[in-house]
C-alpha cells in the first residue's frame, strides 16, 4: 500500500492493515489478538470512550476466558465483577425471595480454582468460566486495547461506507462532533457493529432463521433492601418460577444492582400491553411498597438468526452482525469472540505474508457451520424453557403436601434442564470445525458433544485436549503464535515438515510432550499439529510422504478456489 499520512490530514487516506467497526467485546477482543500479532488495527467507534456499554452480557466462558489468558487479561478479569465470596449459584425459587425449589452450585471467586465438588469444577482447562457482567468486562478489554501501540481508537467515528479492490478497503469516516469526513486505507475491514450491522448490509449478507422465539422486558434496578430480603444463601442468578411471572434476576454489583428479565408469555405480543413494575414485584416477590430505583430498561426480542454469508472479499462479519440467538448458556457474546479469535489469526497470516489468499475462505467455511449449530442449541433450550414456564403448577406456592410435591417436581425439572447451560462444556469444548480447507482430515469422525456434555478428542478439526505440563504451565501456554508441533513420541523424525515450513515462511513451533505424565490417552499418535486456537489441523505417526502439500494446505495453498462473489453495493445502511 501507499505510505500513509497522518490521521489529523482529513483529505488523504491514512493507512492501517485492519479497519475494526465497533469497539465492543468483540472489537476489542479482535483488536487485541491482531495487535498481539504485530497487525497495525484502527478501531471506529460509535460511543464516547469509557462510555458505559449496555448491561448484557453476565458472563465469560471458559474457552474466552482460555483466550483471554494468551492475550495477558485473564487475571484482572478475575478481579472485577462480583465480590470474591459472593456466590456464583443459580437458584430457582418460587420468587426471588420466595421459596427455594433447586439450586445449580458454582464457585465463587476465591473457591472457583480449588472447588472440585460441582457440576463445573471438573472442566479440563486452565481458565474456567467467570461471572461478570458486561459493564465490568468492557472496560477492562477497552483499557487493554487502547494502550496497545499498533492500536488507534477513533471514539465517536461512523463509517459511512467503503470501496472495495484487490488491494485493500478505504473507509470514510464521519467524526460524530463535527468535521471533516477522512478517509482510512486498509488491507481488510471487519464489521463488529451489532445486530443492526451496517457492515452486513453493505456486504450483501442476509439473516436467516427465527425471527421471533421470546419477548423480553429487561430492567436494570438499584434495589438496596433487597439483599437482606432474600431467604438463605445468596446466588448470581435467580429463576421465579410462579403462576403470576416467571422470569430471572442477576446479581451485578452483589449488593444492590440486579437485572430483571421478564418473560412475556407467548400470548403477550406487545410490550407495552405488559405493566413492567408489576411484573418486577412478582418475579422479585415484593409488594407494593417495596422500593427500586430504574436504572435503564430495554425491550428486546430472543431471535435465531445467521447470516448467509461472512464475507465479501475483504470485509468480514463478526458477532452479533453475524448472527442473533437467544442467549442461554451466555453464548451470545461469547460465540463472537470466538469468531474474532478465528478470523484474528487468519488475518495476520496475510499481513505477515506467510498465507495465500485462499486462506481466509476458512472462516466462513468453520465459523457459520458451527454459529448455525449453536444457534439450534439456544433456540431448543429456548423452546424448552417457555414450555416450562407455561406448566407452572397453581400451587407451587402451597403450604401442604401436595405443593411440597410441585416444588419438589418442578425443582428436579428445572436443574436437569438447565445444568446443561449454566455447566455446558459441551459447548465449551465439542465444537469441532468439519469441511474446512485448512484441516486435514484423516476419516475418523469427530465426538458428538450436547450443550453439556462432550468427549475430548483429536480428531482434526477438535480442540486439542488441555493438560498440565511438568513445569507448572498450560499447554496452551506453550503453544506459539502460528502453528505448534506436538511431539508425543520423541524419536519421530520431523525435520521434513519442519523444513517444509522454513521454506514456506510458515511459523512452526515444536513441543515436545513425549514425557509429560499427565497427557491425556487421547494423545495417541505420535504428531499432532495445532492451530493458535487450539484447534488440532492435522495428526499421525509419521511426516507425510509430501511434507510440502501438508504446509500448502496450512497456509490455505492447496486448492484452487474463490472468495464469495463481491456484492455491488458498498453504502452502510
Amino acid at each position: 500500500m501507499n505510505p500513509s499520512a497522518p490521521l489529523t490530514d482529513p483529505t488523504s487516506a491514512s493507512s492501517t492493515d485492519v479497519l475494526i467497526v465497533g469497539a465492543g467485546p468483540v472489537g476489542l477482543t479482535l483488536a487485541m489478538d491482531l495487535a498481539a500479532r504485530g497487525v497495525r488495527v484502527t478501531i471506529a467507534e460509535l460511543r464516547a470512550y469509557k462510555e458505559p456499554p449496555s448491561v448484557k452480557c453476565n458472563h465469560v466462558a471458559s474457552r474466552t476466558m482460555e483466550r483471554f489468558r494468551q492475550l495477558g487479561v485473564a487475571d484482572r478479569l478475575r478481579q472485577a465483577g462480583l465480590p470474591d465470596e459472593h456466590p456464583n449459584d443459580v437458584v430457582f425459587r418460587t420468587a426471588m425471595t420466595g421459596i427455594e425449589l433447586t439450586r445449580i452450585p458454582i464457585p465463587n471467586r476465591l473457591e472457583r480454582f480449588v472447588d472440585n465438588g460441582g457440576p463445573d469444577t471438573w472442566w479440563p482447562t486452565a481458565e474456567p468460566p467467570h461471572r461478570i457482567n458486561q459493564i465490568y468486562l468492557e472496560p477492562i478489554l477497552l483499557e487493554h486495547a487502547a494502550a496497545l501501540p499498533n492500536v488507534t481508537l477513533l471514539n465517536r467515528t461512523r463509517v459511512d461506507g467503503f470501496e472495495q479492490d484487490a488491494d485493500g478497503v478505504t473507509a470514510t469516516l464521519v467524526g460524530l462532533d463535527g468535521g471533516t469526513p477522512r478517509r482510512v486505507r486498509a488491507r481488510f475491514l471487519v464489521g463488529c457493529d451489532g445486530g443492526s450491522s451496517g457492515v452486513r448490509k453493505a456486504i450483501g449478507a442476509r439473516f436467516e432463521g427465527t425471527a421471533v422465539i421470546q419477548r423480553v422486558q429487561s430492567t436494570y434496578i438499584r434495589a438496596k433492601d433487597l439483599l437482606s430480603r432474600l431467604p438463605g444463601k445468596p446466588a448470581w442468578c435467580y429463576y421465579s418460577v410462579n403462576p403470576r411471572r416467571c422470569g430471572t434476576a442477576f446479581a451485578i454489583d452483589g449488593r444492590e444492582t440486579w437485572l430483571v428479565h421478564n418473560h412475556l408469555n407467548p400470548h403477550e405480543t406487545e410490550f407495552d400491553s405488559v405493566d413492567r413494575d408489576q411484573s418486577i414485584r412478582h418475579i422479585l416477590g415484593v409488594g407494593d411498597d417495596f422500593q427500586y430505583e430504574v436504572i435503564s430498561k430495554e425491550d428486546w426480542v430472543g431471535r435465531r438468526l445467521v447470516a448467509d454469508r461472512f464475507r465479501d472479499r475483504r470485509a468480514f462479519i463478526a458477532g452479533d452482525a453475524a448472527h442473533l440467538w437467544v442467549p442461554y448458556a451466555g453464548y451470545g457474546m461469547n460465540a463472537g469472540i470466538a469468531d474474532a479469535l478465528n478470523l484474528s489469526w487468519l488475518l495476520a497470516a496475510q499481513v505477515q505474508g506467510w498465507a495465500d489468499p485462499s486462506m481466509l475462505d476458512a472462516y466462513e467455511a468453520e465459523r457459520q457451520p458451527i454459529t448455525e449449530q449453536v444457534s439450534r442449541f439456544a433456540m431448543d433450550h429456548a423452546q424448552k424453557m417457555i414450555k416450562a414456564r407455561s406448566a407452572v403448577p397453581p400451587n407451587i406456592e402451597a403450604n401442604d403436601a401436595a405443593g411440597a410435591a410441585a416444588r419438589a417436581l418442578i425443582g428436579d425439572e428445572a436443574y436437569q434442564l438447565n445444568v446443561q447451560q449454566f455447566c455446558c462444556a459441551g459447548l465449551n469444548y465439542g465444537y469441532y470445525y468439519s469441511g474446512s480447507p485448512i484441516i486435514a482430515a484423516d476419516g475418523e469422525a469427530p465426538p458428538a458433544y450436547t450443550m453439556g456434555d462432550f468427549t475430548p478428542s483429536t480428531v482434526p478439526g477438535c480442540r486439542a485436549p488441555h493438560f498440565w505440563l511438568a513445569d507448572g504451565r498450560s499447554l496452551y501456554d506453550a503453544f506459539g503464535a502460528g502453528y505448534t508441533l506436538l511431539l508425543a513420541q520423541a524419536d519421530t523424525e520431523a525435520q521434513p515438515l519442519l523444513d517444509a515450513a522454513a521454506e514456506a515462511g510458515v511459523p512452526l513451533t515444536v513441543l515436545d510432550v513425549s514425557r509429560e505424565a499427565r497427557r491425556p490417552p487421547e494423545y495417541r499418535h505420535a504428531l499432532l499439529l495445532c492451530r493458535p486456537d487450539q484447534h488440532v489441523v492435522w495428526r499421525g505417526d509419521t511426516v507425510p510422504a509430501d511434507a510440502r502439500a501438508l504446509v500448502a494446505m496450512l497456509r490455505g495453498a492447496a486448492r484452487t478456489g474463490t472468495s464469495a462473489a463481491p456484492h455491488p453495493s458498498a453504502a452502510l445502511a
